[in-house]
Order: C-alpha cells, then sequence, then structure tokens
C-alpha cells in the first residue's frame, strides 16, 4: 500500500491529528490495520470496531492493540448483541472524528448517543450504503456534523468499487463453491459500480452475465454495454448464481425464490444482509443444512435445492478477504487526508454530506501513478488559460 504509506510518513513528521479521537468502525482487516497505523502515525487516538460480524481477521485485531496501541473491539463472528456493544464500545471514548462502513457508528450516535454530537468535528463513509444512510439523515435535516463521503471519490468508486469489488466477489463465491463460471448464467442486481465490476468480472471468465436494474439509465448503460438485461423474476428463472449489489434491501426476494432453477447459488455484494430477503428465504426452506464452510443449502418443499453463500452477508469478506491491498490503497489514503481535511477544516464545514475534494483525489491518482511507475504529461500555460477563458472560440 506505497501510497498509504507515503500519507503514513508524512503524518508521523506533521502529526495531523496530534491528540484527536477517532472512533472507526470498518472491517478488520489487514488492509484497515495499515490505515489504523497511518492515523496513529499523524498522532491520533485510535478505537476500532469492525463494521460487519463475519469480517473480522482476530490475529490482526490482536496485532493492533499488542504492536500498535489501537483500542480493538472486534471478534470474528461475533453476534449481532455483541456487534452492538462493541460499536458503544468505540464510543465510550468520546469520538472528535468517525470512520464508518455502514453509518452504524454515525447512525448510533445520532438515535442513542446525541450528547455526543457536540464533541464531533466531522466523520468520514466508506461505502455506498452507509452514503444512502447519511444523505437520508441530511435531507431530514438531522445530521449533526459534516461527513466526507469518500465513497464518491474518483479514486475510490472509478477502483475499489468497480475492480476491487468486482473480483473480490468472484473471488468470494469461488472459495465458498469452487464451482466452473465458464458457461454459467450469472445474475447480477444492480448496475452501480460495484455491479458494473462484477458483471465484467463474471464474463471475464465466461459467464453469461444478466443485469437487473430499477434505474433506466445504468440499465440502458448496462445493454450497450453488451450485457442482457431483464427484471429479476425472469433471471432468477434461468441464472446460477445470483448476485445482490445495490445498497437497497430485499433486491432478491419472495418472488425470486419462487422461480429459482434447482441448485441456484444466492450472495449478497452490498453492506448489509438486507439485500436479501432472508425471512422469506427460511419460509421457504423444508430442511437446511451446510454443505460446506460458508455454503448452506436450503431445499425447499418441492425438491429444489438452494444455495445460499456466507449467510447472506458481504461475500467478498465473509467467504473471501475482500478487495486486495493495491484497491483498498487508494480508498484508505482517501480516508486518512479526509480525516486530515477534517479536523484542518473544523467548525468551517457545514453538517452535511461532503464530496472529496478535487485537489485531495487528483493528488492521491499523482501518488498511485508514481508507486506504478507511471508518468503522465502537464498542461502548457497557453493549454491551461484557453481551459479556463471563455473569450477563445472557433
Amino acid at each position: 500500500m506505497p501510497v498509504l504509506r507515503s500519507i503514513r510518513e508524512r503524518f508521523a513528521v506533521e502529526r495531523p491529528l496530534d491528540g484527536v479521537r477517532v472512533g472507526v468502525c470498518l472491517h478488520v482487516t489487514t488492509e484497515t490495520a495499515n490505515l489504523v497505523r497511518t492515523l496513529i502515525a499523524g498522532g491520533a487516538q485510535v478505537a476500532l470496531c469492525a463494521a460487519n460480524p463475519l469480517d473480522t481477521q482476530d490475529d490482526v485485531a490482536a496485532a493492533l492493540v499488542d504492536r500498535h496501541g489501537a483500542e480493538v473491539h472486534a471478534i470474528h463472528g461475533e453476534d449481532m448483541a455483541t456487534y452492538y456493544d462493541h460499536i458503544e464500545a468505540v464510543l465510550a471514548t468520546r469520538p472528535q472524528l468517525t470512520m464508518d462502513d455502514g453509518a452504524d457508528l454515525v447512525s448510533r450516535v445520532h438515535s442513542h448517543r446525541t450528547e455526543l454530537l457536540g464533541e464531533i468535528v466531522g466523520g468520514t463513509e466508506e461505502t455506498t450504503s452507509g452514503v444512502v444512510r447519511l444523505r437520508a439523515l441530511e435531507a431530514q435535516g438531522k445530521l449533526g456534523f459534516p461527513i466526507v463521503a469518500v465513497n464518491e471519490a474518483q479514486t475510490k468508486h472509478l477502483f475499489d468499487n468497480r475492480y476491487g469489488t468486482g473480483q473480490s466477489v468472484l473471488d468470494g463465491i469461488l472459495r465458498a463453491t469452487n464451482m466452473l463460471l465458464a458457461g454459467r448464467v450469472v445474475a447480477v442486481f444492480g448496475y452501480g459500480w460495484c455491479g458494473q465490476g462484477i458483471a465484467l468480472r463474471a464474463k471475464g471468465a465466461g459467464a453469461h452475465v444478466v443485469v437487473c436494474e430499477v434505474d433506466p439509465v445504468r440499465a440502458l448503460e448496462a445493454k450497450l454495454d453488451g450485457f442482457e438485461v431483464t427484471r429479476g423474476a425472469l433471471a432468477a428463472a434461468r441464472a446460477d448464481v445470483l448476485i445482490a449489489a445495490t445498497g437497497g434491501r430485499d433486491v432478491i426476494g419472495a418472488e425470486h425464490y419462487d422461480a429459482l432453477r434447482d441448485g441456484a447459488v444466492l450472495c449478497n455484494a452490498g453492506h448489509f444482509d438486507v439485500e436479501l430477503d432472508l425471512p422469506s428465504l427460511y419460509e421457504r426452506a423444508a430442511e437446511r443444512r451446510e454443505v460446506r464452510p460458508h455454503v448452506e443449502q436450503f431445499v425447499f418443499a418441492d425438491g429444489r435445492r438452494v444455495h445460499l453463500l456466507a449467510r447472506g452477508r458481504v461475500v467478498n469478506l465473509a467467504a473471501a478477504e475482500g478487495n486486495p491491498a493495491a484497491v483498498m490503497d487508494l480508498s484508505f489514503a482517501n480516508q486518512a487526508l479526509a480525516a486530515e481535511h477534517l479536523v484542518r477544516s473544523a467548525g468551517a464545514l457545514e453538517p452535511r454530506v461532503h464530496d472529496v475534494p478535487r485537489a485531495l483525489d487528483a493528488e492521491i491518482a499523482r501518488l498511485k501513478l508514481a508507486s506504478l511507475g507511471v508518468e503522465i504529461d502537464t498542461l502548457t500555460d497557453a493549454q491551461r488559460d484557453y481551459l479556463t477563458s471563455w473569450e477563445i472560440g472557433t
């Protein structure tokens, strides 16, 4: 993670987060550990909990405590009561800055710990699902402090969501099932940045990809990208693998389950397991059993077998290792620089969802290119003047 490393080296000298209490709710992985190390190098006091009950790497959590002085509240496979206890433990440190992946930390502050609102100077949000929740909070006029939507940075969604998630979701499916994708029908529900990446990688593995969408622009984009586009229930009747990647809820539900073919595989690439209507799936099961690690088989009354991966949790983290470090380098560089930006701008930003400043986005891309040994051109003064003027025409 060379970009994050370069930021960490600068942070260690400049200490832009000196004394700042940072509450972090992210996937507890090796990549997140590098982000936490960077925040600590910048002077922050970090308390970390997991953004998903199944994603914690326990050895990483232990190393962050033993070797780097972070406060960590996370256990792989924790139940939901423990999950929220860990969020409360992070909030007990009275963070001045929050980092979220799914907005559970911020949601808890606004619903149960409102006394903390006056102490928090800002927060960051990593994923689409979290940004959706935060924009809803903003729309109701209830957002209590500024949030930088890291997910909306070009160096995040163009690379992490499309290339990282595209690869890691297929990695999770293949690790869990060991199935051959070539010749299979894969239905991708949602054609946002993550859905685009998944569809592209599935196509590259030889699958016939069907895209299901509710947004007409995204559906048209999928069609012009060469994918079949149809309604979800029609796709479910043919699909060998169904993947939800929308940030919404009940994306795959009762009407799809009733249409599924025998042996179909269900999985979720979104942050929350609500993308799959799991209660409806459970209701239809006459029998259920684990047939492989991360693969639960449901036998319907008519004899059809349906396979659910990773209990409906985000499959690339629950059944694999998540996005590669080379991609998370960009995402977590955004997190580190957004944290620095929020601290430097304390009191100056409105309590709403903000984009990552364009200059930070460009700096991260520049650092990544440099780490890859790639050189690009620069504009001449004349070119720059032309692009910033209105007088010069044909």
